[in-house]
């Protein structure tokens, strides 16, 4: 029997709604007081989403791991780290999160609710960017020294909004709640699933990437790690 573990669920829902208020919150309180620039625009939120990303990180790390996107728990899944019964469920709560957020930022600007974007994102460069930079987030959170995961990952995802062509993504969930925004941090909805897919193949990278990282064991340390001597026990 399944056991659900509301909680979490609830941390998930609801630190991905935070995430995404504050993505595209900051994208549409940047580009009204931008004057039309983009750059400037975007360094505003950059900044925003660093320091969001990093406070719900610690706020919500030590309830659900503050994954807040589905390609982070698929492979916490894949690695034992999170209840694979559990990995759908998340998912879900991530999605729903994101949708809710872009509907909350549209409330506090006075924008209607229900939208869907028309800002086009697309082609070979920002598929790759989005690889990389999932990627280089999943490197990140998987080396991470322990207590050093929040600062670290707000700190690549910022130099990743300005190094990628995609302004990084790197986020399955965030993809899809900015479907429903049209506005400065938008994806058409057209372009959303090739970004997903992109991301979860940079995820499966960086977790190749990490495994290449290890040093490599002997065949007598696979076996006593296995199990299969009679002194395993006994370690």
């Amino acid at each position: 029997m399944i056991r659900i573990e509301w909680h979490k669920l609830f941390a998930e829902l609801l630190g991905t709604a935070l995430l995404l208020a504050v993505v595209i919150g900051s994208g549409i309180m940047a580009e009204r007081l931008s004057d039309g620039n983009i750059a400037i625009a975007l360094l505003a939120n950059t900044l925003a989403t660093v320091g969001g990303l990093y406070i719900l990180i610690e706020v919500f790390g030590p309830v659900s791991g503050a994954h807040f996107n589905p390609a982070v728990s698929a492979v916490m899944a894949w690695r034992g780290q999170l209840d694979k019964a559990t990995l759908l469920p998340y998912i879900v709560a991530q999605l729903i999160g994101a949708m809710l957020g872009a509907w909350l930022a549209h409330a506090m600007f006075d924008m209607a609710i229900l939208q869907f974007s028309t800002k086009v994102r697309t082609g070979t460069g920002q598929w790759i960017a989005e690889a990389v930079a999932t990627a280089g987030l999943l490197l990140v959170i998987l080396r991470a020294p322990a207590g050093r995961a929040a600062p670290m990952v707000a700190a690549y995802i910022g130099a990743a909004y300005w190094f990628t062509a995609s302004t990084s993504f790197a986020n399955p969930a965030a993809a899809f709640g900015r479907m429903f925004s049209d506005s400065f941090a938008g994806i058409a909805p057209a372009s959303a699933p090739a970004f997903m897919a992109a991301q979860f193949v940079g995820a499966a990278i960086g977790v190749g990437i990490d495994q290449a990282l290890r040093p490599a064991r002997s065949t007598a340390a696979r076996v006593i790690e296995s199990g299969e001597t009679g002194t395993a026990g006994h370690r």
